[in-house]
C-alpha cells in the first residue's frame, strides 16, 4: 500500500505542471510629457476589490522614494521580497517603459486588475495612474493614464 502511495503521489507531483499554464505578456507604459525629473513606477496586481496581489515591476532604483508609489507601498508594506529582481530604471517625460514577463492563465478574466502609481521627485504623486481589468479582450487595447501615463497596453 505504501509503494502504491508512494506511485501515486509522484505522478500527481510530475502531472501538475502540465495543468499549470503560463501566457507571455508584454505590458507598454507610454509617458506624457511633462518637465521634471524621471517618473518612479509601481505596476501591481490587484484583486476585483483592489487589494494588493503582487508586484510586477518597479521603475526607479531608489527604494527611498517608493512611498510616494502610495497605493502599491500600503499594499506591497515595501517589504524587499514583494520587489527583488522587479526594478529598472526611472522613465523619463514622453519615454516609453516596455517589459515581457509569463503571467499565470488563471490570472485572466478572473477580476484581477492591473495597476500603475507613479510619481515624480517636487511634483505630484499618483494613485492609481492606471486601473485597467486583466482580460483576454482588454488585451491591446489602449489605456488612458489619469497623470503622468500618457498610455498603458498589454498584449498577449
Amino acid at each position: 500500500m505504501r509503494k502504491l502511495s508512494f506511485i501515486f503521489g509522484l505522478v500527481l507531483v510530475l502531472a501538475i505542471p502540465a495543468y499549470a499554464q503560463a501566457r507571455e505578456v508584454t505590458f507598454t507604459t507610454q509617458l506624457n510629457n511633462y518637465r521634471g525629473d524621471g517618473a518612479y513606477m509601481a505596476i501591481y496586481l490587484t484583486d476585483s476589490n483592489g487589494v494588493y496581489q503582487g508586484t510586477l515591476w518597479i521603475a526607479g532604483t531608489k527604494s527611498k522614494y517608493y512611498k510616494h508609489l502610495r497605493d502599491w507601498a500600503r499594499g506591497s508594506g515595501m517589504n524587499r521580497s514583494e520587489y527583488d529582481g522587479l526594478t529598472g530604471a526611472s522613465v523619463t517625460s514622453g519615454r516609453t517603459l516596455k517589459m515581457t514577463m509569463d503571467l499565470d492563465d488563471s490570472l485572466f478574466d478572473s477580476g484581477y486588475q492591473v495597476r500603475v502609481d507613479t510619481a515624480v521627485e517636487d511634483m505630484r504623486d499618483n494613485r492609481a495612474d492606471v486601473v485597467v481589468p486583466l482580460t483576454t479582450e482588454g488585451a491591446g487595447k489602449p489605456v488612458n493614464g489619469r497623470g503622468y501615463v500618457h498610455s498603458f497596453t498589454y498584449d498577449l
